[in-house]
């Protein structure tokens, strides 16, 4: 498994950009799928966003046209643009590989508010 640091997280009004990064321990290049998901109180952990280790990206509808994913070696990062108060969450980083499962990390909040 690796180890992985999301920053980025804060306070934004609405129609407002923020950028989340994920920093892992150790190079990400070989693991089959990086994505970020959101939980807010109450709510199941969805997914927002994920590449694949080929680079093919999906996205949940509500962020669809908003947000991108992307990645390096050792990084996956989240382009958030023209946010909602629907996207106040804690936001989490997370990597799949086959035959080591998940790993995730502590996670970070955003807040859209005005």
């Amino acid at each position: 498994q690796v180890q992985l640091v999301e920053s980025g997280g804060g306070l934004v009004q609405p129609g407002g950009s923020l950028r989340l990064s994920c920093a892992a321990s150790k190079s990400i290049f070989s693991f089959d799928i990086l994505g970020w998901y959101r939980q807010t109180p109450g709510k199941q952990r969805e997914l927002v966003a994920r590449v694949t280790r080929l680079g093919v990206t999906s996205y949940a509808d509500s962020v669809k046209g908003r947000f991108t994913i992307s990645k390096n070696n050792a990084n996956v990062y989240l382009q958030m643009n023209n946010l909602s108060p629907e996207d106040t969450a804690v936001y989490y980083c997370n990597a799949f590989r086959l035959g080591e499962g998940d790993s995730w990390g502590q996670g970070t909040q955003v807040t859209v508010s005005s």
